[in-house]
């Protein structure tokens, strides 16, 4: 990947029904996109099937979790084969809220990821400090952890998307300044370089998500080190076809 494909998930979380989402849908697919942008929407995983097949081919799909094995008594899980077989390519894991609403751990989420890619999935893999964390100096340190994880469970980057996201701007409106995104992703990608390699360091796409809006994404598009975005609230709405062309 010499030119890096800038990446825009929309994460649709538990929202939306047939019709509405059946209208974003029409939407996205009548919309005028930048081409050289790489979409994912993130459907509820009973939606993901009519995702597929009505989105249009140029769009990815992504579940927002599965389980970290093919199949078996998991009541109310699904796993990577499933998703394959809805014909959707992606998945997104480790987001703040199965971290801290669902009470999942690094471990669990690293065992996930590593299952995911071993199926053949694309992994969003979310990171992020909260509140507390980041005004008690401590931002580096938690997502530095949280990223080893993720690191000890991929054997190939180009399958992976490492998502950003201070849970503090999750929903409330506050987004990271251009500047916090900025200097998290660049630390992020010397952490890479360390510990990874510098190839990976160059070539995984860091995107940042938190209060992503048609208003605040040209600005954080022009940062050196955010190469896209997970979309949550905005997704739903048509600026979500603004915010995929925040580059053009």
């Amino acid at each position: 990947m010499s030119e890096m494909k800038f990446f825009v998930g929309g994460n649709w979380k538990m929202n939306g029904d047939k019709k509405s989402l059946g209208e974003l849908i029409q939407t996205m697919n009548a919309g005028k996109v930048d081409p050289n942008v790489e979409v994912v929407c993130g459907a509820p995983s009973i939606y993901l099937d009519f995702a597929r097949s009505k989105l249009d081919a140029k769009f990815g799909v992504a579940a927002q979790n599965c389980y970290k094995v093919a199949k078996g008594a998991f009541t109310g899980e699904i796993s990577p084969a499933m998703i394959k077989d809805c014909g959707v390519n992606w998945v997104i894991l480790g987001h703040s809220e199965r971290r801290h609403v669902f009470g999942e751990s690094d471990e669990l989420i690293g065992q996930k990821t590593a299952h995911a890619l071993e199926n053949g999935l694309g992994v969003i893999a979310c990171i992020g400090e909260k509140l507390d964390e980041r005004e008690g100096g401590i931002t580096e340190k938690v997502v530095f952890a949280q990223t080893k994880v993720i690191a000890d469970n991929v054997k190939d980057w180009s399958k992976v998307v490492l998502a950003y996201e201070p849970v503090w701007a999750i929903g409330t409106g506050k987004t990271a300044t251009p500047q916090q995104a900025q200097e998290v992703h660049e630390k992020l990608r010397e952490w890479l370089k360390t510990n990874v390699s510098e190839a990976v360091a160059n070539s995984v796409r860091i995107i940042y998500g938190g209060s992503v809006t048609g208003g605040t994404c040209k600005e954080l598009a022009s940062q050196k080190d955010v190469d896209g975005f997970l979309v949550g609230g905005a997704s739903l709405k048509p600026e979500f076809i603004d915010i995929i062309n925040a580059k053009a």
